[in-house]
C-alpha cells in the first residue's frame, strides 16, 4: 500500500453534507476525498499537457507555416494511386 500523509483540510459544511449523503454506503468520506483529489490532479494534468501541446503547435507553425490538407493525397491513396502518379 502506498504511504500516507496527513492533511487537515477545512470544508464547507454544506459540501461535507453533500458528500455524506451521495458517497457509497461502503465509501468513507476519506476514500471520496482521494478518489475525488484523483480526478482532479488527473484532470489538471491533462489541461497542462494540453496547453503545452497546443503552444508547441503554434510555434511549429510559426516556424513552418499552415501545412496543407493531406485529404487528396489520402483519397489518392484510398482509390489505389501512388505518390508517384501526382500531377
Amino acid at each position: 500500500m502506498e504511504e500516507r500523509e496527513s492533511l487537515t483540510v477545512y470544508l464547507p459544511a454544506g459540501l461535507v453534507t453533500e458528500a455524506k449523503l451521495y458517497k457509497a454506503q461502503s465509501e468513507s468520506l476519506n476514500d471520496l476525498a482521494i478518489a475525488a483529489l484523483t480526478r482532479e490532479v488527473s484532470r489538471r494534468k491533462g489541461l497542462s499537457a494540453h496547453s503545452r501541446i497546443i503552444a508547441r503547435r503554434e510555434k511549429i507553425k510559426q516556424k513552418t507555416g499552415t501545412q496543407p490538407s493531406s485529404g487528396d493525397l489520402i483519397r489518392q491513396l484510398r482509390s489505389g494511386e501512388s505518390r508517384d502518379n501526382q500531377a
